[in-house]
């Protein structure tokens, strides 16, 4: 390159190539192919690079940028084991109510229809918390809504292991399910310190630790129940919201959070600490956000845009949750009877004896609850495997519809092995479809919005959690096959509304504006051409 391109800037943001330029000699840059050195440009009043001679990136960054320069390292391990607990915890809060519902039947005589109320209240309680945890996250904060959940969840959880009656255990699970409402805020949390590549086998390693805590359950309930008593089971499953609570004040906010509520000097911090942790470099240049919006509206979720996303979304939330419980309350009843054709005999001969027969859960059916319970494992390794080569979609509408399938052959009269197979796979899929939502989710809504929507999802999973104890475990009583045809249908209708989602996200960066003009995506992000408007919504389909 023989000749030197020089580039004057100027504070009005306007540049000019000229020959005065190069006698003049204020505010230059020498660009020279042979050249190893370059005189640096100072700006005045922080002045930015003009457009039309810089590549944006290289001058100014958004958390997206960060997130990606520095990569997935020692910092995310210590994230996902911390976020893991959080999770890990939630789990055993729900795997207990499978093991506490014939054992208070039992013990205290109930009514199926109170045992129902007893695993209702927990959902109520999740779901009429979920949308109040999403707002606390999207105004002051991940970090803070976490740490507030985590806390009240671990003091009723131990409370409730000192329930006198029936009507005190009522009000003390309802509390913890208030308080299991803002888990899921943890994902949120964890999504945005994800760079785009790792993000969707990271949120589902972290479901290994659901996995990790349902198997925890069932075999601590193994331990602690025969000698022990329920009581000591309920405190002793507040464990890894004890150690996440401790472990908890590690945890950053997300940086994507302070950058929104204009707070750019404690964002560049937590990069600059995960930058360090990682041993990478920060990107170069000023920290910017896209727009600054109103965060955490209700509205927002219901934009043109986004409208369809949202409606969709809460049926397969709802669909999930629905069946997800719902198959864990049948597992023990399945159990219980041997197949389906004895659990329909068996309850002829309750119904001629009395309301209240139970049966206490015997050292075989806690070996198959943990045999079906392991099934989470593959069901996660089989969604983290198909998750990335089909995409976000068709991985729930896959799982839906093998759960659905699953749920049909449990008409025909199969031995208890068989019966455990089947409950096995139905368990597997249907909990990666889960895990696939998890994932889904974060991904589809901006940065405004994410927590409100995830926290709304979670929502209404949470009515169909609430429901499903009165089909589980009261309409069985009437008929074990409409029960079925209950779960398949439900699942057959999520499986075609995961189809009709109007985006996919799969290898998509996290929105940071819900406007599509000021959106940018990590995908093709420096390939585009000054002026060329770029959109944030993803793939049409």
């Amino acid at each position: 390159m023989s000749g030197v391109l020089v580039v004057k800037f100027r504070r009005t943001g306007e540049s000019s190539r000229s020959d005065e330029d190069v006698i003049s000699g204020e505010h230059e840059v020498q660009i020279e192919g042979v050249r190893t050195e370059l005189e640096p440009v100072e700006l005045e009043d922080g002045a930015a690079v003009p457009k039309e001679f810089a590549n944006p990136t290289d001058d100014t960054f958004m958390v997206e940028d960060a997130v990606e320069a520095i990569g997935f390292g020692k910092f995310q391990w210590k994230l996902s084991v911390i976020t893991g607990l959080a999770w890990m915890a939630d789990a055993m809060e729900m795997m207990i109510l499978s093991i506490l519902a014939p054992q208070l039947h039992c013990e205290w005589r109930l009514p199926s229809w109170q045992v129902a109320l007893l695993t209702s209240v927990v959902f109520v309680g999740m779901m009429s918390s979920s949308t109040l945890w999403g707002n606390i996250s999207d105004q002051y904060g991940r970090k803070t809504g976490l740490k507030i959940s985590v806390l009240w969840t671990l003091y009723y959880g131990i409370l409730s292991g000192f329930a006198p009656v029936y009507s005190w255990i009522l009000v003390l699970r309802g509390l913890v399910g208030f308080g299991i409402g803002g888990v899921p805020q943890s994902v949120t949390l964890y999504a945005e310190f994800l760079p785009m590549k790792a993000r969707a086998k990271c949120i589902l390693l972290i479901e290994v630790f659901w996995a990790i805590g349902t198997v925890f359950e069932v075999l601590l309930a193994v331990l602690v129940m025969p000698t022990l008593g329920w009581r000591w089971l309920l405190i002793l499953s507040a464990l890894p919201l004890l150690l996440f609570a401790v472990l908890c004040f590690w945890l950053p906010e997300s940086a994507r959070y302070d950058v929104l509520s204009g707070n750019q000097e404690k964002a560049i911090a937590t990069l600059k600490r995960i930058a360090t942790e990682n041993g990478a470099p920060m990107p170069l240049g000023k920290l910017i956000i896209s727009r600054q919006e109103d965060r955490g509206k209700m509205r927002d979720l219901f934009t043109p845009h986004f409208r369809w996303t949202t409606l969709l979304l809460w049926f397969i939330w709802f669909s999930n949750a629905f069946s997800y419980y719902g198959l864990v309350l049948l597992t023990t009843e399945f159990f219980q009877a041997g197949d389906v054709c004895s659990i329909s005999s068996r309850r002829k001969e309750v119904k001629a004896k009395c309301s209240l027969t139970c049966e206490y859960l015997t050292e075989e059916d806690y070996t198959d609850l943990l045999w079906t319970t392991l099934s989470e494992f593959p069901g996660v390794l089989v969604t983290l495997w198909i998750i990335d080569r089909i995409g976000r979609k068709k991985t729930m509408a896959l799982s839906f519809f093998v759960f659905s399938f699953c749920s049909l052959l449990l008409f025909l009269c199969v031995g208890r092995n068989v019966l455990t197979v089947l409950l096995f796979i139905a368990r597997a899929f249907i909990s990666g479809g889960f895990q696939a939502a998890y994932v889904y989710t974060p991904e589809v809504y901006p940065t405004a919005t994410r927590a409100l929507g995830l926290g709304t999802c979670s929502g209404m999973a949470r009515v169909g959690a609430l429901i499903t104890p009165f089909i589980a475990q009261v309409m069985l009583e009437s008929s074990v096959y409409l029960t079925l045809v209950v779960y398949s249908g439900c699942c057959l209708l999520a499986a075609v509304a995961s189809c009709f989602l109007p985006i996919e996200t799969k290898g998509r960066g996290l929105q940071e504006s819900s406007h599509r003009e000021w959106g940018q995506e990590m995908v093709g992000r420096g390939s585009h051409s000054p002026g060329v408007t770029r959109s944030n919504s993803g793939s049409q389909e």
